[in-house]
């Protein structure tokens, strides 16, 4: 589908792409370091939101800027090859957000992560949601600067995708089943089955089934990321006292 990560590769030799593709991810890793270290430095918590088109990953950042609210100031960056849609939805509950268009592009990567960061108040902000493009494969590849990935999956998608998508899932901290208020509609759809599945592909990782749109569950997701930042502020350089309410994010050299 694009051209920067390799899936798209039809052209040139084997060792030619295989050179490109180092050259990529090693730039990328190393602006990704770079944008950890500044995340840090503020105590910020970056959480990569990643799941195929349509799992209800906006719905879910919706209903949770409520449930974080107001002891957790949140802002969001959003993927999309293009329109504004998401990050005007996000900016409604009064949240700053920051649109991706990419084009072709499958996925986020750090340098767009990077420059993205300039338009956000990095030192108001203690938990930055980046909802990565919709997709199972590329998005994992991508060191984003993150801290913790989370995927989703929602119950319209079926209970195999761990099995046919195993490098996004083996590289979650946490699953969340979305839609689960389409449990009663939908029964071929068996949480077990998901849990067997993750487990086969080795992803020993926690799950939690929930809904944006009955809020099931939402508050058990909440302390997860309640615990997750307070657990990140105590190894941040300030030892939990990081925001110093600077803005903007200093170049690559």
């Amino acid at each position: 589908m694009c051209q920067t990560c390799g899936c798209g590769a039809t052209q040139g030799t084997e060792t030619e792409t295989v050179t490109v593709l180092e050259n990529l991810m090693a730039r990328n890793d190393r602006i990704a370091e770079h944008v950890r270290h500044h995340f840090d430095a503020h105590g910020v918590l970056a959480i990569n939101l990643m799941s195929s088109p349509g799992s209800g990953k906006t719905s879910l950042l919706e209903a949770i800027i409520q449930g974080l609210a107001p002891e957790i100031k949140v802002a969001v960056i959003e993927g999309d090859l293009e329109t504004e849609n998401d990050a005007a939805r996000i900016r409604r509950h009064g949240v700053p957000a920051v649109q991706i268009t990419t084009g072709v592009t499958c996925h986020l990567d750090a340098a767009m992560v990077h420059d993205a960061l300039d338009s956000l108040p990095i030192g108001d902000i203690d938990v930055l949601f980046i909802e990565n493009v919709g997709n199972l494969v590329c998005p994992a590849d991508f060191d984003l600067g993150q801290h913790a990935n989370v995927v989703l999956l929602s119950v319209t998608e079926g209970d195999d995708k761990p099995d046919k998508y195993p490098v996004i899932f083996r590289a979650a901290d946490m699953v969340l089943i979305t839609k689960t208020d389409l449990l009663p509609h939908i029964e071929e759809f068996d949480l077990a089955k998901v849990e067997q599945s993750l487990r086969r592909v080795g992803g020993d990782v926690p799950i939690l089934a929930l809904s944006a749109k009955t809020h099931a569950n939402l508050e058990a997701w909440c302390n997860w990321l309640r615990s997750r930042l307070a657990t990140h502020r105590l190894s941040c350089p300030k030892n939990g006292h990081a925001h110093d309410h600077s803005h903007g994010t200093p170049r690559i050299a």
